[in-house]
């Protein structure tokens, strides 16, 4: 039997503060369109607040040119400085049973560096990795960078 599991990993390194980029993803993320528009286009709060572990949130975003929603639950890990986005609904599960983005952020002593991740599983073998959600992942990512650090 095919392993259907899949993920993929990136890092980025970041001129801001571990804690003013976590903070950002922590209470924030409703600045999302403004800060990254060409990638986030919406969220919105479908059920409890913004910085509310177990929030739920809908996405609009793009990626491949084509507009997409995303429905996920926000788990957040403040002793880790970590969120993980648990999908629930939209576009990305006609090829993934299972879409998990997670954001780690470590301490340097400069900057930080931004562990990116997107766990999935699969319908079939030949379904692609999720690599052009990463593409995406990471230009949002220096782009909250670049906010934070202007801000």
């Amino acid at each position: 039997m095919a392993n259907l599991l899949g993920k993929v990993e990136a890092e980025v390194e970041l001129k801001s503060p571990a804690d003013k980029f976590f903070k950002f993803w922590r209470s924030e993320t409703h600045k999302l369109p403004a800060v990254t528009s060409k990638n986030i286009q919406g969220i919105n709060v479908h059920e409890g607040d913004w910085d509310q572990h177990g929030a739920i949130k809908i996405w609009k975003y793009t990626v491949d040119g084509k507009s997409e929603e995303f429905k996920e639950k926000v788990e957040f890990d403040d002793n880790d400085m970590s969120v993980t986005l648990h999908g629930i609904e939209g576009h990305v599960y006609s090829v993934y049973k299972v879409y998990k983005p997670v954001c780690k952020v470590v301490p340097k002593e400069e900057g930080s560096v931004a562990k990116l991740s997107i766990e999935c599983e699969k319908y079939k073998a030949s379904d692609p990795n999720p690599n052009n959600y990463m593409a995406v992942f990471i230009e949002m990512t220096k782009d909250i960078d670049a906010h934070v650090t202007s801000t």
